[in-house]
């Protein structure tokens, strides 16, 4: 099993606790993104650029994950494809996405997207908070125990 990161919009203080993990249960961590990205010195953490554009590290991440990979994202169409193929998908706020609900999110999201399209103020996420990242990690530790 190895864990892929959607790294370009995931919170520093997610990655950090993934670093950790990674780490400690000595499991692959790859963080895809369109720019060049930090890592700790480790051989269990690398990290990959793909070129700019729309959804090319969402593509390298289907394209390269094997059934059983985790993926950390917050982008519901790729947790849809992740799920499509037997992998499992966990949002920086510690929502494990499944294929039971998967569907309802997509459609809110297409609807949010609707509205924000026609002109409505739909607001954001609110900002990742210290419960976001505890219930991250608790939800990434349990995964671990279960999946390792």
């Amino acid at each position: 099993m190895k864990i892929w990161v959607d790294a370009d919009a995931c919170p520093v203080s997610i990655k950090e606790i993934l670093f950790r993990a990674a780490e400690r249960k000595k499991i692959a961590l790859i963080l895809v993104a369109n720019q060049s990205l930090p890592t700790p010195p480790s051989s269990f953490i690398t990290s990959l650029q793909v070129h700019s554009g729309f959804d090319k590290a969402d593509d390298e991440i289907v394209e390269r994950m094997s059934a059983g990979d985790l993926v950390i994202t917050a982008d519901i169409p790729l947790a849809a494809e992740i799920l499509g193929q037997d992998g499992f998908a966990l949002s920086p706020r510690g929502e494990m996405f499944n294929k039971g609900s998967i569907g309802a999110r997509l459609n809110m999201r297409d609807f949010l997207d609707t509205m924000r399209s026609s002109g409505e103020n739909t607001g954001g996420p609110p900002p990742l908070n210290q419960n976001d990242r505890k219930k991250f990690a608790d939800q990434l530790d349990r995964f671990l125990q279960l999946n390792k």
